[in-house]
């Protein structure tokens, strides 16, 4: 076989590369259809934007993603929102959030990663859900309050949050996933950045009321069906109860 290996592994390297700046810029593009091409009034796209930089997105298609979200350009954006609940093996709780511009291709495609997933199947379950605010930002120093910082900024809860749940957390600082009212998100986003933290994600989320109980072989099961739905081009987000 020789180093033919070699070269497949970089095949599926640069796949990977260019689906994940795909994601980006469609990060990018949904962040400034929902809050405008401003950064500084649009927290979702500061971090969106601070992310697509650190993986050395081009500046011409941030510029262009930008552009098409907020309406300014030439190419406008016409993707469509789509939501699908269901459930992973082990009736583990998830909502699928896809971004398409082709609704007939991208149903059928994320109802066929539901029937493949052993176990898996769609049902209604937004129930077992809170949508809120999520914000996710870091100090680069350790043991800083995180109880403190999140009623200076007015979030509703807050949770420790490390490198091994998030790689945009160094792994000597100080990581903290704060969750707020819907209406609050960008404020408390926009408290932490003027406080010393460094926002990686603000967006509106689910977070589940409660989660089963899985075994390591289960847990196995239950990331390889969402590491399936995450790989598709047009997911966006995959929520999931698992702790």
């Amino acid at each position: 076989m020789g180093r033919q290996w070699l070269l497949a592994k970089r095949e599926v390297a640069s796949l990977r590369k260019s689906q994940a700046t795909g994601k980006f810029i469609r990060e990018i593009t949904i962040a400034a259809r929902h809050g405008g091409a401003d950064p500084a009034t649009n927290s979702r796209l500061t971090a969106a934007l601070e992310k697509a930089r650190r993986e050395s997105v081009p500046k011409d298609a941030i510029e262009r993603a930008i552009a098409k979200g907020a309406g300014t350009g030439s190419d406008k954006v016409s993707l469509e929102h789509m939501t699908f609940e269901g459930y992973a093996p082990h009736k583990v709780p998830v909502i699928v959030e896809v971004f398409t511009d082709n609704h007939n291709r991208s149903a059928p495609e994320i109802r066929v990663l539901f029937k493949k997933g052993q176990l898996g199947a769609s049902g209604s379950n937004k129930f077992l859900f809170d949508h809120v605010g999520l914000v996710e930002a870091y100090v680069a120093k350790p043991g800083v309050d995180r109880e403190e910082a999140a009623i200076e900024a007015g979030a509703d809860e807050v949770e420790p949050l490390a490198h091994e749940q998030n790689d945009d957390i160094p792994a000597d600082a100080t990581g903290a996933r704060f969750i707020t009212d819907r209406t609050n998100t960008h404020g408390v986003a926009k408290w932490l950045t003027a406080n010393g933290w460094t926002v990686v994600t603000s967006e509106l989320g689910f977070v589940p009321k409660q989660c089963p109980e899985l075994s390591a072989d289960q847990g196995s099961e239950v990331g390889a069906f969402l590491q399936a739905l995450d790989d598709h081009d047009d997911v966006h987000r995959v929520w999931a109860a698992v702790k």
